[in-house]
């Protein structure tokens, strides 16, 4: 029901003079949807406190609630005709009352940790797009169809919403910038291992893939099922565990409607730019147990940001990767996705950051990925797994390879990453899997390229895709190569 309910208004919004692309589908889509959802969200509230012999007060005033302005019914439950507000009428409402009526939640909130504030939060940074008021009524309608009562019926729509959110990544250019892909996240998640009573962070948090599936795993972390948690896990996980920070409006109005419609009702999410932060200004109280990331690659940062770090680049993943060291506690661990090249480049950026990770944390881990695993990004990227606090003796690397090249139609599964994830725990050495000793690798460069010597002699002939993908990530690496050289310039 939701996956058709989502197709109709796609179509409903392609007709809108307002929306031009699978972004605009998803961010008007969201508006809608998360009020639709608070409305039931309140309902269920107002019948536990019933059943308490408590009374429970609307966070949103009457003529503001859903079963008001956008869908009043008349006796029969069916949409009342003559009271629901459509064309010029209701965009004038939704436009000049509604809009500005929510705003004002984030002023007038107690504290920014509350769902208040983030509503205001919300509906400071969007805007309705929908020009015609015909086509917001049609698209009311449908999701007024849509219940969010049942534990099934949430955890079917945000499943659901990822996978829009999964849409427009592939829409943009830079797809993932809103869209790592799940069965990897998860797995990132696994390895990690993070328990409840930490502080996790993702400080380029985009559609808050990581922070999601990292609350979906310490759900299940008191022995399998969400009714293990005490009434004290639950307040750590809704109020002290996720924090995440982001540069973009949209991500970053995404990604605080993800957590809300995943069940974190305040997401500790902060509409900023991490990098504009001095990491000498960190201290020990802004520091995070757990950090799981996809930074940015490939963007060029200015002069004034890159004097917040000690290791000058304009390359953006490399000032992130200096950030999350900086920012994790002693004992800290990190899941966080690189370009490949980071582990070979050879500018004295590179070579320094390579030199400050193997010292200072243990980098015990790192999954090497085809390419083709971020649709719509040609680089190849490996994740760092490393805990900070000890230096590196050994790193343990694992070549995920397929006999399959991955895309649109063929992406990355859970079943792909079954075999790192067994092995990983005991480190094996496998036809895929090594081990190298720090004290053995060059210690001018720290040269760490991913050559796998377990691997058997790749037959002469390659797919044409296989040979023009790699073509095109050779270009790529020149690109970054030539960048680097025109720095040190």
């Amino acid at each position: 029901m939701f996956e058709q309910t989502f197709k109709n208004i796609d179509d409903i919004l392609h007709k809108d003079a307002g929306c031009g692309s699978e972004l605009d589908y998803v961010e008007q889509t969201s508006w809608v949807l998360f009020l639709k959802y608070l409305d039931d969200l309140e309902q269920d509230k107002a019948t536990a406190a019933e059943l308490s012999c408590k009374t429970y007060t609307n966070i949103i005033a009457k003529e503001y609630q859903w079963t008001v302005w956008a869908t009043p019914k008349d006796k029969d439950g069916k949409l009342d005709r003559h009271k629901a507000l459509t064309g010029d009428d209701l965009k004038d409402f939704v436009d000049l009352k509604l809009f500005p009526y929510l705003k004002k939640f984030k002023a007038d909130a107690e504290s920014a940790d509350t769902i208040e504030y983030k509503i205001g939060e919300i509906f400071s940074e969007l805007k309705n797009r929908i020009q015609s008021g015909y086509n917001l009524r049609e698209v009311i309608n449908r999701i007024d169809e849509l219940r969010f009562r049942t534990h099934a019926e949430k955890h079917e729509m945000s499943h659901l919403y990822e996978d829009k959110i999964k849409n427009m990544g592939n829409a943009g250019r830079n797809g993932g910038e809103y869209y790592t892909p799940r069965p990897l996240i998860k797995t990132i998640v696994k390895v990690v291992a993070p328990e409840i009573g930490q502080k996790i962070y993702d400080g380029a948090v985009g559609s808050a893939g990581f922070l999601v599936e990292a609350f979906e795993y310490l759900k299940h972390s008191r022995g399998g099922e969400p009714s293990a948690l005490t009434t004290n896990d639950i307040e750590i996980l809704q109020k002290k565990t996720f924090y995440g920070k982001e540069k973009k409006s949209l991500a970053y109005i995404i990604g605080t409607m993800n957590m809300i419609l995943h069940g974190v009702e305040a997401p500790n999410i902060v509409h900023t730019n991490t990098l504009a932060e001095n990491i000498a200004d960190i201290q020990e109280k802004d520091r995070y147990d757990v950090v799981l990331a996809n930074p940015p690659f490939g963007g060029k940062e200015r002069a004034e940001v890159q004097q917040n770090f000690p290791i000058k680049t304009g390359e953006t993943a490399s000032l992130f990767l200096q950030h999350f060291i900086k920012i994790m506690k002693a004992g800290g661990k990190a899941g966080v996705v690189i370009k490949n090249t980071f582990l070979s480049n050879t500018d004295n950026a590179s070579v320094s950051l390579r030199k400050l990770l193997i010292e200072n944390c243990n980098l015990h881990t790192v999954l090497d990925l085809p390419g083709g695993t971020f649709t719509g990004a040609g680089v190849k990227t490996v994740v760092l797994f490393f805990e900070k606090g000890s230096s590196t003796k050994n790193v343990w690397f694992y070549q995920l390879n397929l006999n399959r090249n991955l895309g649109k139609t063929n992406a990355l599964n859970e079943k792909d990453l079954n075999d790192f994830i067994e092995l990983q725990k005991t480190k094996a050495d496998s036809e895929n899997s090594w081990s190298i000793a720090v004290k053995d690798i060059d210690q001018k460069t720290f040269d760490l390229t991913a050559k796998n010597p377990n691997k058997k002699e790749e037959a002469a002939l390659r797919q044409p895709q296989q040979i023009l993908e790699e073509m095109k990530a050779l270009d790529e690496e020149s690109a970054d190569i030539l960048n680097a050289i025109l720095e040190m310039i």
